[in-house]
């Protein structure tokens, strides 16, 4: 197995993948924002608000275009780079993005033609509702890709067909109301209501140290700050609420998330600082808040966090059990009605995916040695150190966001907005570290579940396609300059939207004063 093919399919899917979510959290926030401030346009009948909604509906436009365009390339690499994948899970897998598109997409594509060119041929009501209609259909679309990407990292509502040699579901029903698709969605849609607050009070920020636009800046600023408080405060405790659905589901993830090596006595620690060492299996200099991780990993004071020394010795058994499982479908492949291999099977049959690691060691997993399956165990093991820093600097900005708003919303409701200068620097140097959050999010989630593009089920290295690393790096390439030119494009366009202004009549903006003559008394 040539596991360059396999390491490059995963950068150049990593790179589109991360490109992509620069797009998309702001374009779920913005949405909703526009919903808020339109409905404010419709509720006060006061002009301005329709001013604002149109020039952030400008915002809201360029970064769609550019996360639609990003989005279908990463679903085309399904097919292209990952055709094992799409043929082992692909009745499981697709079904959720084929509902995505018909159902979420085509309502969220069909309303924003009408939200921008509607303002003079619809009513202020009817208006409202064909926005509201764009941000239902952006938040459906992370629903279904959510739903998805949760079953990846918690499969159930299906099952192996020895038969068809493929996933095939069972219950939709449990796919759809998985719970860490539900938890992922819900933190998901939340991070990206923290990124648009982000941009909006940036920019309203930007405005008023420049005293330019400053009743739409102040308007705005009061928008985000509100909705940005209460979203960052939605993240930390639906981050939470994803923490505990890891105790069930990705107890590996959560262990490499703390750096714990080994099962703690009840409740755990949460270790706030520390260097975790692979080849020691420790975490050196480690700074320990006590009790915290039990708590919130499993609601109790006697429930246990599992080391990843205990999860290793999990896995040792459950690729034992897979060898079983393994033989028997070698056996069903030509004697499907084989009595024996079938009840093996049924037995065994939840540990197939863990046998399938031993690929990486032998052709035939039922012939490895025990050092091959030892190796196999603890390849079950993510990179420590990357999930370890990642997860605390996604979480510090997490925090730092709540501070942020926590400001902007005194200021804004105390009516100062541009009173404190120091302030307002702030809150516009601030503006990229939501998105850096978020991206790290995506780092943990999806490295985290390594070695498995389904976890349990198949490893990443058998799920994908007959490329040639000439090919991989081609497009990797390609996709490179490419990206690299929207990018370039998408922020050109936003500087020159920013710097251009809401430019329309502004009916409810400060009057310039009125200079006046003096007229010379008349003297008869």
């Amino acid at each position: 197995m040539d596991f360059t093919i396999v390491d490059l399919s995963r950068l150049q899917f990593a790179l589109t993948a991360l490109y992509h979510f620069l797009f998309v959290p702001l374009t779920l926030g913005l949405s909703v924002m526009l919903v808020i401030m339109e409905s404010l346009y419709v509720m006060t009948n006061r002009p301005i608000w329709r001013v604002i909604t149109r020039f952030w509906a400008k915002i809201f436009g360029i970064n769609f275009v550019l996360g639609v365009a990003t989005g279908l390339t990463m679903e085309f690499q399904f097919g292209t780079n990952w055709s094992y994948f799409s043929q082992y899970v692909g009745d499981v897998f697709g079904a959720p993005l084929a509902i995505e598109g018909l159902m979420a997409f085509f309502l969220e594509a069909t309303f924003v033609g009408l939200m921008f060119f509607g303002w003079e041929k619809l009513g202020k009501g009817q208006h409202l509702f064909v926005t509201a209609m764009v941000a239902l259909g952006t938040n459906l679309s992370a629903l279904w890709i959510l739903v998805a990407n949760g079953w990846m990292q918690n499969p159930i509502g299906a099952r192996f067909n020895t038969d068809t040699m493929r996933m095939e579901v069972t219950d939709f029903g449990a796919v759809l109301f998985n719970p860490v698709a539900q938890a992922k969605f819900v933190h998901t849609v939340s991070a990206g209501y923290v990124i648009a607050s982000a941009l909006v009070l940036g920019v309203s920020a930007f405005y008023l140290l420049r005293g330019r636009f400053t009743q739409i800046a102040k308007r705005s600023m009061t928008v985000a700050a509100a909705f940005g408080l209460a979203s960052s405060l939605s993240v930390v405790v639906l981050g939470d609420e994803s923490g505990y659905a890891l105790t069930d589901n990705q107890k590996m993830k959560l262990a490499a998330i703390e750096g714990a090596w080994h099962t703690a006595p009840a409740p755990a620690g949460l270790t706030l600082f520390g260097f975790p060492d692979f080849e020691t299996r420790t975490t050196r200099y480690q700074v320990e808040i006590p009790w915290v991780l039990g708590l919130i990993a499993t609601r109790s004071l006697s429930g246990t966090v599992t080391g990843m020394s205990e999860l290793v010795l999990q896995a040792h058994e459950r690729i034992s059990s897979g060898q079983i499982a393994y033989r028997a479908v070698q056996v069903l492949k030509h004697a499907p009605q084989d009595v024996p291999a079938s009840a093996a099977f049924e037995m065994h049959k939840r540990d197939l995916g863990y046998a399938l690691l031993l690929k990486r060691y032998v052709a035939d997993p039922a012939a490895a040695t025990p050092t091959m399956i030892d190796a196999a165990a603890w390849d079950t093991v993510p990179s420590v150190p990357l999930m370890f820093w990642s997860f605390r600097a996604m979480a510090g900005i997490g925090f730092a966001m709540i501070a942020l708003f926590g400001a902007a919303f005194v200021f804004a409701t105390l009516r100062r907005h541009d009173s404190s200068r120091w302030f307002l620097r702030i809150a516009v140097a601030a503006m990229p570290l939501p998105w850096i959050a978020a991206e790290l999010g995506w780092v943990v989630a999806e490295l985290g579940r390594q070695p498995w593009a389904i976890d349990g089920v198949l490893p990443t290295f058998l799920a994908t396609s007959s490329l040639t690393p000439a090919m991989l790096i081609t497009t990797i390439v390609g996709f490179t300059a490419l990206y690299g030119g929207l990018a370039v494009i998408e922020v050109r366009l936003v500087l020159a939207a920013i710097a251009h202004g809401p430019l329309e009549d502004l009916p409810d903006a400060d009057p310039a004063p009125v200079v006046t003559r003096p007229i010379p008394h008349l003297v008869a």
